[in-house]
């Protein structure tokens, strides 16, 4: 039987992992009072579906309403790592560190971020090494896109785990269109080495800043050569 996106999300990642995961500190829950941060906060959301990473009431409800109420009073205040799709859930970074925010949305920082991707049709068997080429050239894009991995999944032809180092608008939707796939859902699951580590959907941790730089190199990774369009983590 076909097992659904939050199985496949689950085994899938314990495939995957070869070394343990770091562990998140002070849990802040959304219901519960939150400690005063006074060297500023950067967290790591479990997004679920149905949130999008927008102050605009217009645009429904926000991944922000689902931090403290002083967390959303803070100035400077509290900003998503770049920014997941409404439908998109999974692992999304906040922080109030402005410098730190420009760092890790620049187009020059490579960090690996690693989703798993289901569409709407068997994914080609050329596809991975056509992501891998550091070839395709996505439609409106001069530069083509930077060599990505694609793992399918042996059991399901329909899904997969896309691991991209830039962030290209909509790029994971766009690539799969290019080889004839529409994504019919997509998680986030890791951002550099740091993974959801067992958050339950809606759920916020604080993390320290050595934890940031050693599991995702915020200081570090950054390329010479400049990237166009967007900022550097639009991918969804």
């Amino acid at each position: 039987p076909r097992l659904s996106l939050q199985q496949w999300v689950r085994s899938s990642s314990r495939r995957r992992l070869a070394s343990p995961t770091p562990s998140l500190l002070q849990a802040a829950s959304p219901d519960g009072e939150a400690p005063e941060f006074i060297d500023g906060i950067t967290a790591v959301m479990h997004k679920p579906a149905g949130c999008v990473c927008s102050h605009d009431n217009r645009e429904g409800p926000s991944v922000y309403d689902l931090l403290p109420e002083r967390w959303r009073s803070r100035n400077p205040g509290v900003e998503t790592v770049g920014r997941l799709d409404k439908d998109t859930t999974g692992l999304l970074l906040l922080t109030d560190d402005g410098a730190l925010l420009h760092r890790l949305t620049s187009p020059k920082k490579k960090v690996a971020k690693v989703y798993e991707v289901v569409v709407d049709a068997d994914l080609p068997l050329d596809a991975p090494a056509l992501f891998a080429s550091g070839t395709l050239t996505l439609t409106g894009e001069s530069k083509p896109c930077r060599p990505a991995t694609l793992v399918l999944d042996t059991n399901d032809k329909r899904r997969g785990s896309l691991t991209l180092v830039e962030g290209k608008y909509h790029q994971v939707k766009r690539m799969c269109s290019a080889v004839g796939c529409e994504v019919i859902a997509l998680h986030r699951s890791s951002f550099g080495r740091m993974t959801l580590d067992g958050l339950a959907e809606g759920e916020v941790r604080v993390l320290t800043r050595e934890e940031l730089e050693r599991w995702i190199g915020a200081g570090e990774g950054e390329d010479a050569e400049d990237e166009e369009g967007g900022d550097g983590l639009e991918t969804r």
